[in-house]
């Protein structure tokens, strides 16, 4: 069966693209990934070229996909392989081209392959057979969920690498107080303290869905989102664009919480809501506040999925911070294939290590989480 690459996803109706999904994660979905591609933050010269796998059918319809991007850098990816890139260079190996499988810009768990486990295989053996003929040095697979896993263990070429993220959990809370009560005396009271001086400083916060919010405020979220990027001299990776189209798209799954000093916005964080979680996904704020990203970016989002009822707080890539305001580490998987036998030899024996490494700090982490010892 041929395997298609489709260089923009407007392509393929999003009826048969979301059709193919087993879980409503808003970021696998068509209008998700367009909105990436039609508001300019991937493509032109992002160093993100679509290229999204599809299986076809005998009568030409698609039985399994795999978004996907032909790399020229790993900026944006947070499964970090520069170190391969590096090495590659000083040996004389061309690393990019590259084709990544993956959500950009988004280090969230999730399907990667779309279909039937039958389907996918095909497609992926499809895929790495073309690699090298159209001079790509790897297919990376990142951020992926148990049913790969299932489908890449043991297959030939393969490597698998294990990551760290920190998710909050609701365990049927009621609300904040009784999430509070399950933390040791000393946690709970430095939580308070914290909350206590947000408050202080006059900040409200305001929930809005995407279709909530105008274009001005719209402004606003974008300014913040781009001000993180700004104090590191950085650009961000999202256009302003991206945020509209996103609203118009998709606005029921969008959550932005607006911290506000009287009637005057100071800070936000944008997240996306699907199935039993919250992805807290961007933050900013145009003036500073003492412990402001604590409460806008943690305990906001905590009570918003309280108040939801749902199961799961993702709030993003970032570490220690998290874990002592009660996010559990959470082992997360990607996989590797790498047209150099060598290269390829040479990671295998950096990943086993690595490997080591990562479940053992995931379990001294689990250590330091604040919640009563039973």
């Amino acid at each position: 069966m041929p395997v298609y690459s489709l260089h923009a996803l407007n392509e393929l109706d999003a009826a048969i693209w979301d059709g193919l999904l087993s879980e409503p994660q808003p970021f696998l979905r068509h209008a998700f990934l367009s909105t990436l591609e039609d508001s300019g933050s991937v493509g032109g010269r992002s160093g993100w070229q679509a290229a999204h796998q599809v299986l076809l059918g005998d009568e030409g319809q698609p039985l399994a996909a795999l978004p996907a991007y032909v790399k020229y850098h790993s900026q944006g990816e947070y499964v970090f392989d520069h170190g391969w890139a590096d090495a590659c260079r000083r040996a004389g190996i061309a690393y990019y081209p590259k084709l990544l499988g993956a959500i950009p810009f988004s280090p969230v768990t999730g399907q990667r392959l779309l279909g039937s486990p039958q389907a996918a295989g095909q497609l992926l053996d499809g895929v790495t057979a073309m690699l090298e003929e159209q001079g790509l040095s790897s297919l990376h697979v990142n951020f992926n969920d148990a049913a790969t896993d299932a489908l890449l263990q043991g297959r030939a070429g393969w490597l698998q690498r294990l990551g760290c993220q920190f998710h909050w959990h609701n365990r049927g809370y009621r609300d904040f107080q009784d999430f509070l009560d399950t933390l040791s005396s000393r946690k709970r009271k430095q939580m308070r303290k914290e909350r206590e001086q947000v408050a202080g400083q006059g900040i409200v916060f305001d929930w809005r869905k995407g279709h909530e919010l105008s274009e001005a405020e719209w402004d606003f979220v974008f300014h913040c989102y781009a001000n993180t990027y700004h104090v590191r001299g950085q650009r961000p990776y999202l256009s302003r664009e991206f945020f509209s189209l996103l609203a118009e798209r998709m606005p029921e799954a969008i959550r932005v919480v607006l911290a506000c000093r009287g009637v005057q916005p100071v800070a936000m964080a944008f997240s996306l809501q699907g199935g039993d979680s919250l992805y807290g996904r961007y933050w900013g704020c145009l003036a500073e506040f003492d412990r402001l990203h604590f409460e806008t970016c943690f305990y906001q989002g905590m009570e918003q999925a309280i108040a939801q009822g749902l199961r799961r707080f993702d709030a993003g890539a970032q570490g220690e911070h998290k874990l002592i305001r009660g996010f559990e580490p959470t082992i997360t998987h990607s996989w590797h294939y790498l047209v150099h036998e060598g290269l390829r030899d040479a990671v295998a024996g950096f990943l086993q290590e690595e490997r080591q490494g990562v479940l053992a700090y995931a379990e001294q982490a689990r250590e330091m989480l604040p919640y009563r010892q039973a």
